[in-house]
Formats: structure tokens, C-alpha cells, sequence
């Protein structure tokens, strides 16, 4: 490849600009812009490297006729890339797959014990059903059973490939489990197929009554799932990954069994934008056959004070305190709820702007706790499920 490399970049890449402004052996030419503007005609005409988000769809229609040999997106999910045609046209793909795992189980960790605190589940009582069991769903497994939960597995290409006794069919799921928590790719075709995965009829047969979405927002037919909802008062759903981002339904937003609702943030803690970065320049160095130099540690801030937690008897009531210094996620749950009587286009507008200028969230092990007293249950609990104890 030419020594002078010209590099687009969605301007919301956390640390862009310190990350790829210089390659050792090149002369970069590094342009930042808004993911809008990285469509428009003749933009990456001499391109040779594209590093973008989820909100730009990377496919024939934006690449033919382009230079760009890599195309790497700083996120988990790649469903907004056509991988078959950058295959089929020799263009190098990566996504940051893995980066933002600690991030998403400390939003569903939050999730758990906000249900918990507000008697929508009995965490200890409870028999919870994980679809999809990869990166995410293997360390969910991990958290739910620290927690004392009873775990149900749905996988069904890991089922194949090994033993089929360590996990369930999605029936058993439907029939067995009080709450169901997807963590999934986005699969199109083939027969694994995750669109709609929970749709009206299965939603019908779910013997359970919470829904948890933390995965991709087509997994499950919103509009089914607003009916499920409206069936029985004892229904409640966790989203943060909605059909029709940027503009979900609003009526499913407002509706009272939305227990918690987010704009797609589970990934989004500093330490989880720093490590999407962290992957694609990696993974950009690999292609050009570079010694990486980059190390997001040098750019975070360092670790916070301890907080102090007033404990008492109650375990829960002491990690609930606990997580919600940590996250506050009822915050995001008040503010996208705040949205359901915006028009469309407000509603798209406060969606993506929320994400690009999300609230500074720590790594929950860069933001140590300190319990006042030393309850043996709170500690051994707030060790199993990542909260650093000093």
C-alpha cells in the first residue's frame, strides 16, 4: 500500500483523532466527520481506510468505486456491514467484538438489581433463560449464577457443536424460565435466524413475565412486544435495543411495563468506547503490518475516589446502593422516557444525540466501593459480581 494513507473517520469514534492520526511509516491524512456527511458523493473517492460506527451502512452502494481497502467499525455488532460483498471485493473488515462485554454485564447487573430493589423479581428465586451464548452470554451465565439464579441456556449453533446437554431448545426457555435476556447477533437468514426470534406466537407461549433486550432490537417484534406488555399488568420488558433506531415506538416506551428503558447505552462506558477503539486500531495495524504504538490507557482518566455505602442487613439493598453509584441507570431510563411525546424526528434527534454525547460512565473496577460495615454476604456478592471492594 502507498506510504500516503488517507483515512475517513466518524468524528463519535471515541479517541480518534490521538488513535489514527499517526501510523508508524505513513504520511496520514486523517479526516474526522460526522457520519452523515461520510455518505455523500465523492467523500471517499481516494480513501483508503474507513472507520465508522453503527449508524453508517457499509456496503456496495458506498464503497464501488472507492479505494478504500479496510473498513473497520468501533463497535460490537457488524449487522451494518456488508461482509459477503467486502469478501467478495477483497476489502479487510474488522468490528471490535468483545470490547464493550464488561460494559454490557455491568448495565445488566444494574438491570437485575434494579428489578430486584423494585420487587419486579426475587433475584434468589429466580429461574432467568439466556439466549445467545457467546462473548456477552457466557459472562451473563457467570453473573447469574454468582447471583444464586437458576440458568437456562439457549445456543443453538454451540448446542451443535458440542455437547447438546448443557443447553436448552427455545420451548423449554419459553415454558421454564420467569425471565428471558437475549444477547444474540442479528442473523438475517440461514437457520439461525434471530429476526423477530421472540415474536407473537412465542411471546404468547412465554410462561414468564419479564423480557430483558440488551442484544440487537430486531430480535424481538416490537410491535408483539407492546402487545405482550398490554396482555397483563405483571408483564415487564427491559430494552435498550429497539426496531426502527433511531425513532422506536413510542407508545412502547411510555407503556407502564417498561420497567427500564435506554437508548442503546449498555456498551457505552468510557472504558467500553475506549476498547472499541483499542480493537479497530489494533486490528488496522495488523493490515498495514505496523507495530501498534496506541494504548487507550494513556487517554482515560485516572480511577476515582472510593464511595462509601451505608450497609445494613439486607445484601440486596446494599448492592443496589452500590450499583446505582455506579450506574445510575434509572437516569437514562428517565430521560429516553421523557421522549415518548416527541414527533418522530425529535425523537430521532434526542436518540442519536444522547448516544453521541453520552454521560461520562466509569469501568465499575476504576471506581472503587467501600461497604461501612463487613457484612460476609454483601462482600462475597459484591466480589462474584465485579464491584472492586476496598
Amino acid at each position: 500500500m502507498n506510504k500516503n494513507l488517507n483515512i475517513v473517520a466518524d468524528a463519535h469514534i471515541w479517541g480518534v483523532e490521538t488513535a489514527f492520526s499517526a501510523l508508524p511509516g505513513f504520511d496520514v491524512n486523517l479526516r474526522i466527520m460526522e457520519n452523515r456527511d461520510i455518505s455523500k458523493t465523492g467523500i471517499l473517492k481516494d480513501t483508503d481506510i474507513l472507520l465508522t460506527r453503527s449508524s453508517t451502512k457499509v456496503n456496495a452502494s458506498l464503497l464501488q468505486g472507492t479505494g478504500v481497502r479496510f473498513a473497520g467499525t468501533a463497535t460490537i455488532g457488524d449487522d451494518h456491514y456488508d461482509k459477503a460483498w467486502l469478501d467478495a471485493n477483497n476489502i479487510t473488515w474488522a468490528n471490535a467484538a468483545g470490547s464493550s462485554t464488561g460494559s454490557v454485564i455491568e448495565y445488566m447487573t444494574s438491570v437485575l438489581l434494579e428489578l430486584h430493589d423494585s420487587a419486579l423479581i426475587n433475584i434468589a428465586d429466580t429461574t432467568i433463560g439466556i439466549i445467545g451464548v457467546g462473548r456477552i452470554g457466557r459472562e451473563m451465565t457467570k453473573l447469574c449464577k454468582a447471583l444464586g439464579m437458576n440458568v437456562l441456556l439457549n445456543d443453538p449453533p454451540r448446542a451443535r457443536a458440542e455437547s447438546p446437554d448443557h443447553f436448552c431448545s427455545l420451548d423449554q426457555i419459553l415454558e421454564q424460565a420467569d425471565i428471558i435476556t437475549l444477547h444474540t447477533p442479528l442473523i438475517r437468514e440461514s437457520r439461525d435466524c434471530t429476526v423477530h426470534l421472540l415474536n407473537k406466537q412465542r411471546l404468547q407461549r412465554f410462561r414468564g413475565h419479564c423480557i430483558i433486550n440488551a442484544a440487537r432490537g430486531a430480535c424481538i417484534d416490537n410491535h408483539a412486544l407492546l402487545h405482550w406488555l398490554q396482555s397483563n399488568p405483571s408483564h415487564s420488558a427491559v430494552l435498550d435495543c429497539w426496531e426502527n433506531e433511531p425513532c422506536p415506538d413510542q407508545e412502547l416506551i411510555a407503556h407502564p411495563g417498561m420497567a427500564i428503558a435506554t437508548p442503546h447505552i449498555a456498551g457505552h462506558s468510557l472504558d467500553g468506547k475506549a476498547a472499541n477503539t483499542q480493537y479497530i486500531y489494533q486490528a488496522l495495524c495488523h493490515f498495514l503490518h505496523i507495530k501498534p504504538v496506541w494504548n487507550m490507557h494513556e487517554h482515560l482518566p485516572a480511577a476515582s475516589m472510593a464511595y462509601s455505602v451505608e450497609t445494613n442487613s439486607n445484601s440486596w439493598k446494599n448492592l443496589h446502593a452500590a450499583s446505582r453509584y455506579l450506574y445510575p441507570i434509572r437516569n437514562d431510563d428517565v430521560v429516553m422516557t421523557s421522549w415518548s411525546n416527541l414527533n418522530n424526528s425529535e425523537l430521532t434527534a434526542a436518540f442519536a444525540n444522547y448516544r453521541r454525547h453520552y454521560p461520562i460512565r466509569r469501568a465499575w473496577k476504576y471506581s472503587p466501593v467501600h461497604f461501612s460495615c463487613s457484612d460476609e454476604q454483601t462482600l462475597k456478592l459484591a466480589h462474584a459480581i465485579g464491584i472492586k471492594v476496598v
